[in-house]
Formats: structure tokens, C-alpha cells, sequence
């Protein structure tokens, strides 16, 4: 089964973002309407081609207050549309492209009461799923039993409770993840983590957490942009990025194709998000959704993949533009 195509708004929602060329992509103008306005003509393409889940966050500057008018706007009814969102980071770049300190990470439970309120302000009635933001291997968020208590209370809502992840440790926080449980009951129903030709880390650990009932949701399936036809990268993960558009080529396709088609054949993928910020970026991703994966394709790619340590290393130094 293929996995449905979701869209994220990280490049939407605020005019500073680590995809490449995200400035391009803006046309330069960050006027909050400007950009509201260039945010609904791209979830408008996305509802246009079935796109059914949108994913977005505290941190993505105004995304949830560009959605949550979006779907005012569209008068789409509650249950038409999955809607995600996530806390645990604060924006603090206060509109500004260079800014010292785009987003404060803090996992405490006074952040979470603090920032549910603000989402509920926004989206109550829409919201599906509340994640904790980017958990790593290190962190001792899902130790916090105070926090875990008041995550598990999120049913009582009618939400469900997910996280998100990052760093090389990626696999070690999802199995984490998969014993937290409150009156013997799993408590969360989805995750999200960083899976592409270049990075797969956290492939078992997503397959494991599939098997067990999680639903799985696939972000930077095309690694911020190093995995399009327009990037030229010069970091560590330059001679891969070079494999898989020549991998590509063979096949008559492009970087981006090959990299969305692999994520969408996962057999372990529920939802992969589309990064797009544009409605032709937007229109280039869903036509990935016919690209035939297969065997050979398979094999092939394995080559492409870096160690996750250099993955991550690398992803530490993309630029906010």
C-alpha cells in the first residue's frame, strides 16, 4: 500500500526556514499577508489534488494562524481533514530572515499547557494530533511523568498524543516512545521522523512502531531540498546527492521524483509531508505518487545513504534563508 501525501508548512508559515532556496521560493516579499495569502493558494492546490493532513507547528512562525483562517476560509467542517500541529519550540525570530535565535526548544510541562492553549486558540475543533517537537536520543522528555500524565490527559480532547523526531539517535527515541504507556495503554498513537535516500537511521525502529498500530508520518523526504534538481550541495553529502541524481537520470526522472517515490513505498509509512512552498512545488511532489518503485530501484539506492552521524552533522550547518 502506498502511503497518502500530507503537507507540511515549515516554509509557509514564517519567511526564515533552512530549505534551500526558501528565500526563491518566497519571491523575497514577507508581508504577513502577502505570505497568508501565498500560503492559502498553496493549500488550496494541495485540498485540489486530495491532500487530506496538514502538519504544522508553534515554532513555524504563523503557520497554525494561516491555517486555522485557511480552513475558516474554505469552510471545510472538522473530520473532513486531518490536522496536526506541535509544541516544545517557541519562535523567537520575530519576523526577521536573520535573526541570532530562530526557535527556543523546552520540553517542560509548563511550555506544553502554555503552547496547547495557544494551538487550541487557533485550531480547537480541527486539531487531530499534538506533537511533541523533535525528540532525541538524549532527551529525557519521555521520562517526565509529570509531562507524560498531562500528554495523556490530550484524549479527553479528543486528541491524539504524538511525537516527532530528530538527530542520529532517531531510532533510539521512537522505541523509546513505543513503552510509554498510562493505564496500560500506549500513549502515543503517531510519529514523525526524518527518513530519505540520504538518511535511514530510523528505518527498523519505524517499521517496529507500524507493526505496533503507530501511525508513521515521513518528513524531509527530500532532505530540505538537497535531494531537487536545484541543488548543487558542497557539504559531506555532496557525493551522494550526486549518486542519486545520476541513479535518476538512468531512470529518466528527476532527484526529487526518485527521492519522493521512495519515501511514498515504504510499506511502513502511513502519511510522507511535502515541504512545498510553492503550488509547482506542491504539483511536482503529488506527481511522485504514480512513480513505480521496484527491486532494482531498491538496490540501487543503498548506495546513496550516509552514515546518520554525517547526515546529521551536515543538517546542523543548512543556513535559515
Amino acid at each position: 500500500m502506498t502511503a497518502q501525501l500530507g503537507i507540511g508548512t515549515a516554509a509557509l508559515g514564517r519567511p526564515g526556514y533552512v530549505t534551500l532556496n526558501h528565500a526563491a521560493a518566497l519571491g523575497g516579499n514577507y508581508d504577513p499577508s502577502v505570505m497568508e495569502s501565498h500560503a492559502h493558494q498553496v493549500l488550496d492546490a494541495a485540498w485540489a489534488e486530495g491532500i487530506r493532513y496538514i502538519d504544522c507547528a508553534r515554532s513555524y512562525g504563523r503557520a497554525e494562524d494561516f491555517v486555522a483562517s485557511w480552513l475558516e476560509r474554505r469552510r471545510i467542517v472538522p473530520g473532513e481533514i486531518v490536522v496536526a500541529s506541535k509544541w516544545g519550540y517557541t519562535y523567537t525570530a520575530g519576523w526577521s530572515t536573520t535573526a541570532a535565535q530562530h526557535e527556543v526548544k523546552d520540553h517542560s510541562l509548563a511550555t506544553f499547557d502554555r503552547q496547547l492553549a495557544e494551538t487550541l486558540e487557533r485550531l480547537d475543533g480541527y486539531l487531530s494530533v499534538y506533537q511533541i517537537h523533535s525528540v532525541t536520543a538524549e532527551s529525557r522528555t519521555l521520562a517526565d511523568d509529570g509531562l507524560i500524565d498531562a500528554i495523556a490527559r490530550l484524549r479527553e480532547k479528543g486528541i491524539r498524543a504524538g511525537l516527532t523526531v530528530s538527530g542520529e539517535g532517531q531510532d533510539i527515541a521512537i522505541r523509546r516512545s513505543l513503552e510509554v504507556r498510562r493505564g496500560g495503554v500506549r500513549v502515543f498513537d503517531s510519529v514523525q521522523a526524518t527518513w530519505n535516500l540520504l538518511e535511514r537511521g530510523a528505518e527498523s525502529a519505524l517499521s517496529e512502531a507500524h507493526a505496533e498500530g503507530m501511525k508513521v508520518v515521513v518528513k524531509e523526504a527530500l532532505a530540505n531540498g538537497r535531494l531537487t534538481p536545484g541543488s548543487r550541495e558542497e557539504s559531506v553529502l555532496a557525493p551522494s546527492v550526486s549518486r542519486a541524481r545520476r541513479i535518476a537520470k538512468e531512470r529518466a526522472t528527476t532527484i526529487d521524483m526518485l527521492a519522493l517515490g521512495a519515501a511514498l513505498a515504504r510499506p511502513w509509512a502511513d502519511v510522507v509531508l511535502s515541504g512545498a512552498a510553492t503550488v509547482a512545488h506542491l504539483q511536482s511532489n503529488v506527481a511522485a505518487s504514480g512513480f513505480e518503485w521496484d527491486e532494482e530501484l531498491e538496490e540501487q539506492v543503498r548506495a546513496v545513504v550516509v552514515p546518520a552521524e554525517q547526515y546529521w552533522k551536515a543538517r546542523k550547518r543548512f543556513s535559515w534563508n
